[in-house]
């Protein structure tokens, strides 16, 4: 695709040169007069480049830059300035200007300068790109989830998916471990392939050799033709072995000298069958357990785990809570014809304070029935069993009183930052992005080096945990006033405050 370039000079010999010299170079080019006209160009079409003039008839260069980037703030602009100038130049790179070029102009200098300014604007745009997929995207190749240990499994995927690494995915039932298998699958190389799926607790313990293997005619009874087996049709593709765990201990030899030869034997058979596919394997157990119970071999956990991905259970990411009931919601009013439904706070409350022993299965299930038997378009009512509830309700919040935050002395010097910032930072002289930037700079240098035999905090956790409690006391535990303040969803940040315990402190 061609480039698009804007040339705005008073000059028309600039103008009509400059023109042919970019289509000559490959661009799209328009050419403007003056300032006024080259903004409405901008305003209709987004441009790569600008190349502008500092002295145009009608607009300042400089304010040509700002307004320029008001409109367009993707686009690099490049002055164009005559000699002695050189000082509002700086100025207009100040304001926004990719940089300056002094007449008279040499193209061939000038379309080096170009070229860097594209590259620079698509780099930008492959970065906020990635930043939606990886920090502020609510959805990732099927995966629903926002909150912050979601985004860190999105970016394991991101990077490992096109690679050929054995992935293990841990996990409790319920939390969606077939559907991570599927986004690795279907963002690697061999999406096009076949994806092979066995789940090995399913699978009968006197055939599951077989039909992993597979097996030839007349190798037992009821062998009456040649089977390839789960692992040959997986070939070129990928292999997920659900509850690996569950596989017979005397069969997990033959699946490790799988990994490691490459080749298999079906039963009956001697004669080798050569295989490539990625394997995925998942378990619902932790795998040392399994281990030590002799249910997992210990070679092969190594083997199979070259990237381990947890999944959090749905009870520790309860911020994902609402935005997956409204997923499973539209979900289902489609499937049973129940348009404009929604949720009344009451049901956001409820779900917000139920245990989710079933994680994002048991929400699933929870929502479908609610839409079935909802009478109206607002679900008030989740039906979810009295004694499954925790017994604190959210809606208690509203009538606590704010206290202070306990044990403030105890919390690292982020504390108080975040309760003194003010003072320290003198924000009359910061902008709000200048004060995070100098806070974020202050906790990291305040950090104490690793130590080999000392467990790291989570230093994004307790920075959440004294944000939300800075919130909660300056709004007097005032949920709804906090949410705003920090610009999150309601339902999120009663996630948050369930997290952090902070129900009874304010």
């Amino acid at each position: 695709m061609a480039y698009k370039a804007l040339v705005i000079d008073d000059d028309k010999a600039t103008l009509d040169l400059l023109k042919f010299q970019l289509e000559a170079e490959g661009f799209q080019t328009s050419i403007a007069e003056n300032g006024a006209q080259g903004l409405n160009f901008i305003q209709e079409k987004e441009y790569d480049i600008i190349l502008t003039d500092l002295n145009l008839p009608d607009i300042s260069g400089i304010e040509m830059v700002k307004r320029s980037k008001a409109q367009s703030p993707n686009t690099e602009i490049i002055m164009i300035t005559g000699f002695g100038s050189t000082e509002k130049a700086i100025e207009a790179t100040k304001a926004g200007a990719f940089w300056y070029f002094q007449k008279p102009v040499e193209f061939e200098e000038l379309l080096v300068l170009i070229e860097k300014a594209v590259e620079r604007k698509q780099q930008n745009l492959e970065i906020k790109e990635l930043r939606g997929k990886l920090s502020s995207r609510s959805e990732y190749e099927g995966i629903i989830g926002g909150s912050r240990s979601m985004q860190e499994v999105f970016e394991i995927i991101e990077n490992v998916a096109d690679s050929d690494a054995n992935i293990l995915i841990l996990g409790e039932s319920g939390t969606g471990k077939e559907v991570i298998a599927n986004a690795i699958h279907y963002k690697s190389h061999r999406s096009k392939k076949p994806f092979v799926k066995v789940n090995c607790s399913a699978l009968p313990k006197d055939l599951i050799e077989s039909q992993l293997f597979g097996h030839v005619k007349g190798s037992f009874t009821g062998a009456h033709a040649d089977k390839v087996g789960f692992i040959g049709q997986a070939n070129t593709g990928s292999l997920l072995l659900d509850e690996i765990g569950e596989m017979p201990i005397d069969l997990q030899p033959k699946l490790l000298r799988v990994l490691q030869e490459k080749i298999y034997y079906r039963v009956g058979s001697d004669k080798p069958q050569e295989v490539d596919f990625r394997l995925i394997s998942a378990t619902n157990r932790n795998p040392f357990d399994a281990i030590q119970d002799g249910n997992l071999r210990e070679d092969l956990y190594y083997r199979i785990n070259t990237i381990e991905i947890k999944i959090p259970p749905l009870r520790d990411r309860m911020e994902d809570v609402p935005m997956l009931a409204e997923h499973f919601l539209q979900i289902y009013s489609e499937k049973y014809n129940r348009d404009e439904m929604g949720f009344s706070q009451e049901a956001y409350d409820q779900m917000l304070n139920y245990n989710w022993r079933g994680n994002v299965r048991e929400l699933q299930h929870v929502v479908e029935r609610a839409v079935l038997l909802s009478k109206g378009e607002r679900i008030t009512n989740l039906n979810i069993p009295k004694n499954l509830e925790s017994a604190f309700s959210f809606s208690d919040l509203n009538r606590m009183e704010n206290v202070a935050v306990a044990s403030a002395v105890s919390r690292p010097a982020a504390v108080s930052v975040a309760a003194n910032g003010e003072n320290f930072f003198h924000t009359t002289h910061l902008s709000e992005e200048q004060l995070f930037e100098e806070i974020g700079k202050f906790i990291v240098d305040k950090l104490p080096e690793p130590k080999d035999d000392e467990a790291q905090k989570d230093v994004f956790n307790e920075l959440e945990n004294v944000v939300v409690s800075a919130a909660l006391k300056r709004t007097k535990g005032n949920k709804q006033a906090a949410a705003n303040l920090l610009g999150l969803y309601r339902p999120r940040l009663y996630g948050m405050i369930k997290r952090h315990n902070l129900e009874d402190k304010y």
